[in-house]
Order: C-alpha cells, then sequence, then structure tokens
C-alpha cells in the first residue's frame, strides 16, 4: 500500500488579500475547504498544514489537518516558492522517520476542489510521475491580438481566418492542487518537469482569486453550485 500526503500550504503573509488564507469565504475559512476535501477524499494517510502562522495553525487544527511542524523563515518569506517549500516539508518528514510515496500539494485558496477530484488525480498517479489539473483557454490563444504602435494586430496573423474548433486546444494551469510521485519530485525538484499527465476539469470549477473583486466572484460562483441554491 502506497503511503500518501496531503500537503496545504498556508503561509501568514499576504499582499493583495490581507489574512486571504483564512478570510471568510462563504460562511468559514477559505483554508478550511482544502481540508476537508482532502479529508474526505479518503486518498491521503496524512493532511498536514505548511504555515509559519500560529493563528493559521490552530484554524487548521480546528477543522482536522495536522501542524507537525512550522515553515522555516526560508520558505516563509515572499521569494520562496512552492518547490522551496514542498522540498522542505519532505526533507522535514524524512528526517522525523517518516516517508511518503506519493504526495498532494493543495493550495489553501482553492474552496471548488473536491474529494472526488483529489481521489481521480491521485487514481492517474499510476501511469504518470504527476498529475497537473488544467482548463481548457475559454478562447484559442492562437487568435490573440496585441497593440503595436497603437494599433491591434494579430499576435500570430497565420490563424486570423482559422475558425476555432479547427485550432489545437491549449490549457492552462488552475492554480489547486498538484499530485507528485515522492521520488519524481525529489529528482526534479519542479513542479513542472517529468511525465505529468493532464487532468482536464470543467471552467466551472476554477475560479482565480487574486484581489477583492475575484473574491467576490467566487463566492457567487460557489453559491451557485451548490444544491438548492
Amino acid at each position: 500500500m502506497s503511503h500518501n500526503l496531503a500537503m496545504i500550504t498556508a503561509r501568514g503573509g499576504s499582499k493583495r488579500i490581507p489574512r486571504k488564507n483564512i478570510k471568510e469565504f462563504c460562511g468559514k475559512p477559505i483554508l478550511a475547504y482544502s481540508i476537508e476535501a482532502a479529508r474526505s477524499s479518503g486518498a491521503f494517510d496524512e493532511v498536514m498544514v505548511s504555515t509559519d502562522d500560529p493563528e493559521i495553525a490552530g484554524i487548521a487544527v480546528k477543522y482536522g489537518a495536522s501542524v507537525p511542524f512550522f515553515r522555516s523563515e526560508a520558505t516563509a518569506n515572499d521569494y520562496a516558492s512552492t518547490d522551496d517549500v514542498i522540498m522542505e516539508v519532505l526533507k522535514t518528514y524524512e528526517e522525523r522517520g517518516e516517508h511518503f510515496d506519493n504526495f498532494c500539494c493543495i493550495y489553501p485558496t482553492a474552496p471548488f476542489v473536491t474529494g472526488e477530484r483529489l481521489k481521480q488525480a491521485m487514481e492517474l498517479l499510476a501511469d504518470s510521475d504527476s498529475v497537473m489539473p488544467v482548463v481548457p483557454f475559454s478562447y484559442p490563444p492562437q487568435r490573440a491580438m496585441v497593440v503595436r504602435e497603437g494599433r491591434l494586430v494579430f499576435f500570430q496573423p497565420e490563424y486570423m481566418d482559422s475558425r476555432s474548433q479547427d485550432l489545437e486546444p491549449h490549457y492552462h494551469d488552475v492554480g489547486q492542487f498538484y499530485v507528485f510521485r515522492t521520488e519524481a519530485f525529489e529528482r526534479n525538484r519542479k513542479l513542472m518537469l517529468g511525465n505529468i499527465l493532464p487532468f482536464v476539469i470543467s471552467e466551472l470549477e476554477v475560479q482565480d482569486i487574486d484581489n477583492e473583486s475575484d473574491w467576490k466572484i467566487a463566492e457567487m460562483k460557489y453559491k451557485l453550485m451548490q444544491p438548492g441554491e
């Protein structure tokens, strides 16, 4: 049996939305949604939150996650990458005598993630080193326009007369979670290296939350998706 870890990355600092990772979202701290999705998936032996903040740690424990250790100063600043945080978590567990075969890194501001999606993504690891949820661009990027010398022009004019349905679909990272074989991540030490399997999800399940307007849109979208709303 594989030993699987869910790690939720939730540092205390946030510039654009103060205390973003524990701000109330539709009635509870937004961090709670990631914890509850991971726990309900049944795919993980441990669900932990990586944080440098005691208040966040308290909320994490309240909603059922563990906080076995705090982040170092090196991974709690504005310049630390998700790769850095993941490596520190894995290394710290190893130093404590615990190894995980696979892991899922979940962002704390991902209220649209469900236990079922996490379970499906973990099952897909059988055929890859990692799994990344992606969503199709809503409009073909090949027909993007740019402003040159004050005038609109096609960035790729060779596609200006192409039908949308004839263009190759393009996808982007949804910024919710990433699933890895631990050995593969420790070898590459990057989210975007190795044998990555796409996990295509619906645009209805995706919403960037980078500012207050995004937050309001996400709450409205979340409420519309709930049964009986």
